[in-house]
């Protein structure tokens, strides 16, 4: 049987269990001409013959399940704060939600290696998905479970609908999957994948459609975050590239180039993996110097290196306005505005000059020292913007930096939508 008629079995035959046992006519006579080293007399899809071969050489077993082994809790909790993916669940669940619980489906999201980070959905799929460890934490790679979408998608770049008996292994035949993989669209960065997950008959032919055209939204959304947060940067770096002598670029963490100096604007700057204030080697422009922005980097080109010593900070929590920072530095002084979060840990880092760990920060934030990895991954995002001036082990304000802190006239009103332990002491005096 030619890959044709399968592939427009798949999508036009109304008879569902017809569809089914031909899809399973040819999951076994493939099989077994791999083991016979005989040609098999019906041949499936392209993109689920290269998968089963892929299966075949990593050794999974299409009669028994791999036992998973789930991320752990805290491992978990890192990964959702880390992906970029995070930002987009909005656009995820009102794209697909809606239609997933009562179509008898499940909305899954994994990032870039097939874990699951997210899970959604019809409550009794959600159980049976359960069985076959298909649950928040699981590795869905084709190495590990076989041809599914979410792994077949990662592998193959592009949406992919797995139908019944063309998952690899038979415990999976009773499902109908359909994953498109996201990307950051600044980069073509794989970020991870979207799928929607149910019973084999209930899925219907324009299911991979739509998890395609969600995808696409979400990308969009990304690309749209990503020009508003170089907006904010251009408005912050314009200021201070207009008092600079030299050569000098403003660009965001990833490179972006949102102004210059002295200098024919590129596109982008190709910054270290984590890049750190302070000299460093560029391809295209040799010595440089980087310092902080708020929200990026100011790329000093060539000339005598700086002093990189940022000299003041102001902490105003003093609730005029919403709390910020301003960080006077080489490059003169610049303000960030403070998210609540961000607000309460360095207002615990300036009130506790000799520095806390991550498990102090989390009882003070949370009550709670067992909560170090929400910590760390907050403290992260604001060396992002703050990385000259924050120090670790432990965490605190770095030396030489001189710390204002300004406070509301009554401390009972200090952060009041604050209910971070450290706070809540601070406005009892």
């Amino acid at each position: 049987m030619s890959e044709r008629p399968i592939d427009s079995a798949l999508w036009s035959d109304r008879d569902v269990r017809a569809t089914t046992r031909r899809l399973a006519t040819v999951h076994e006579a493939t099989l077994a001409g791999e083991v016979t080293g005989g040609a098999p007399l019906a041949a499936p899809r392209a993109v689920i013959g290269e998968s089963w071969r892929r299966a075949q050489v990593s050794g999974v077993d299409p009669d028994r399940d791999s036992p998973q082994r789930l991320l752990s809790v805290a491992e978990l909790a890192h990964r959702r704060q880390v992906s970029q993916l995070a930002a987009v669940l909005p656009v995820l669940h009102e794209g697909l939600l809606p239609g997933a619980d009562a179509a008898q489906q499940i909305m899954v999201v994994t990032d870039a290696e097939g874990r699951v980070l997210w899970r959604d959905g019809s409550a009794p799929v959600r159980r049976m998905a359960d069985r076959l460890g298909f649950d928040k934490g699981a590795d869905w790679r084709e190495g590990v479970v076989g041809t599914n979408a979410i792994g077949t998608a990662l592998v193959a770049r592009r949406p992919v609908l797995v139908h019944s008996a063309e998952h690899f292994v038979r415990s999976h035949h009773q499902w109908t999957c359909a994953a498109a993989p996201l990307h950051d669209p600044r980069d073509g960065r794989l970020l991870g994948t979207v799928d929607l997950s149910g019973p084999a008959p209930s899925f219907h032919p324009t299911t991979l459609s739509l998890v395609s055209a969600v995808a696409r939204l979400a990308e969009g959304e990304l690309r749209d975050r990503h020009q508003l947060s170089l907006e904010r940067l251009r408005s912050s770096a314009a200021p201070v590239l207009a008092r600079l002598g030299g050569r000098a670029l403003a660009v965001d963490p990833n490179g972006w180039v949102v102004g210059v100096t002295g200098l024919t604007p590129p596109d982008r700057v190709a910054l270290p993996k984590a890049p750190q204030a302070g000299p460093l080697w560029l391809p295209r422009y040799g010595s440089c110097v980087l310092e902080p922005l708020p929200g990026g980097w100011l790329i000093r080109v060539g000339g005598r290196e700086p002093d990189l010593t940022p000299s003041r900070v102001v902490l105003d929590v003093s609730g005029r306005d919403g709390p910020t920072i301003t960080v006077s530095g080489p490059a003169g002084s610049w303000v960030h505005e403070l998210t609540p979060r961000h607000a309460e840990l360095l207002f615990v880092l300036a009130a506790h000059p000799q520095g806390r760990s991550a498990a102090e920060l989390a009882r003070d934030l949370f009550g709670d020292e067992s909560r170090t990895v929400t910590v760390r991954a907050e403290l992260s995002r604001l060396r992002r913007h703050l990385a000259s001036v924050l120090a670790h082990r432990p965490y605190r304000f770095a030396d030489g930096v001189e710390v204002e802190l300004h406070l509301p006239a009554a401390r009972a009103h200090l952060l009041p939508q604050s209910s971070a332990p450290a706070v809540a002491a601070a406005r009892r005096g």
